[in-house]
């Protein structure tokens, strides 16, 4: 019986075990997206997760959705996050970069001058978004043209390339949480009528889109995705998402992907029919109503429900997170309150069970 403590490889990339670090904005970055030493500690305290995935890195200056985070697409960036890798590796870890890109969740004041955040059709997301001037409401973007597009499908793809220039396992694209790619899947933000939406089908182009083009850059084998069919997080409305996210799953399963990872949104029976399409392995967020994933979810890689499992506030507090899943705990509980920005108070001072 396979268990989340066993090893697997990962399209050539051994894990120690299954248990993953999921991807968490903490907002701990320099203004111009450069990971900082304290990112440094942080990941390589978590090292011993099967696999990191680090916080959204964006992919392009115009997609910076919050303030302090990462970026993926200057030399200094990608040298910030060489010091990241380079240290994580030496731990005995291995990290994927998430990529990322806002599109409508973000604002002005957040981007150089003269950019307003972008997407695939000028709808405003209903709502707030974080910014150094404190909460704002979210702007009307500038709709994406076909050339721009094209110039950001291709961001992803440079974005992938100076992620494994920096030394990282892979990548992440998130297609999930409202963020760009999701904004593209969702019918009340894509409003497009020509190759790029109007259908099913042509919602998902984008998202498939970069997926052959990051694959095509670094490979296949280290190329992911991240999904959420259905998520209503930052103004999402999809009523029925399971014809143009099987459009998707279809369309990159021959590909040969590291992992699909799909954030549960208690619709088990889509997750388990797009898993059986895309045929290769799944990395599960599990809805929790509430709580932390915890041990309470081990037994989903037991039961065959998730190849890979993804944890995230609870590896927020505790660094050592498998060692203590497997001795049954105890665990400290994550101050929600640090979260988000400030200092390295709640983020690089939990202790281990040595400690």
């Amino acid at each position: 019986m396979t268990t989340a403590f066993d090893p697997v490889d990962l399209a050539g990339t051994p894990l120690a075990n299954r248990i993953v670090m999921a991807p968490m904005t903490r907002n701990r970055a320099t203004a111009e997206g450069v990971p900082t030493p304290s990112m440094v500690r942080y990941y390589t305290q978590r090292a011993s997760a099967g696999l990191i995935i680090t916080e959204a890195a964006q992919t392009a200056a115009v997609g910076r959705g919050y303030p302090l985070t990462p970026g993926l697409h200057t030399a200094e960036q990608t040298a910030g996050w060489r010091a990241v890798t380079d240290s994580v590796h030496a731990a005995g870890g291995k990290i994927f970069a998430q990529l990322w890109h806002g599109g409508r969740i973000g604002h002005p004041v957040l981007l150089p001058d003269g950019l307003v955040p972008v997407a695939p059709s000028a709808v405003a997301a209903a709502g707030q978004g974080f910014t150094q001037e404190g909460l704002k409401d979210f702007v009307t973007p500038r709709e994406l043209t076909g050339e721009e597009i094209a110039e950001t499908i291709t961001g992803f793809a440079a974005a992938a390339r100076n992620a494994i220039e920096a030394g990282f396992d892979g990548v992440e694209i998130h297609g999930a949480n409202g963020y760009l790619v999701h904004q593209f899947l969702a019918p009340n933000a894509n409003l497009r009528t020509d190759e790029w939406g109007g259908s099913d089908e042509a919602r998902a182009r984008f998202a498939i889109e970069v997926v052959k083009a990051v694959a095509a850059e670094i490979g296949a084998h280290r190329t992911s995705l991240r999904i959420s069919p259905g998520n209503t997080f930052n103004d999402i409305s999809e009523p029925a998402p399971e014809a143009a996210y099987t459009a998707l799953v279809e369309a990159i399963a021959p590909l040969g992907l590291a992992y699909l990872h799909t954030c549960d949104v208690r619709d088990t029976e889509l997750l388990a029919r797009l898993r059986k399409r895309f045929g290769g392995t799944f990395l599960l967020n599990p809805a929790t109503d509430g709580r932390p994933t915890g041990l309470e979810e081990l037994p989903l890689v037991e039961a065959g429900e998730a190849d890979l499992l993804a944890y995230g506030a609870l590896f927020l507090a505790n660094p050592d997170l498998p060692e203590r899943l497997a001795a049954g705990g105890p665990f400290n509980t994550p101050d929600r309150t640090s979260f988000y920005g400030g200092d390295d108070s709640g983020y690089i001072d939990y202790p281990t069970l040595d400690a």
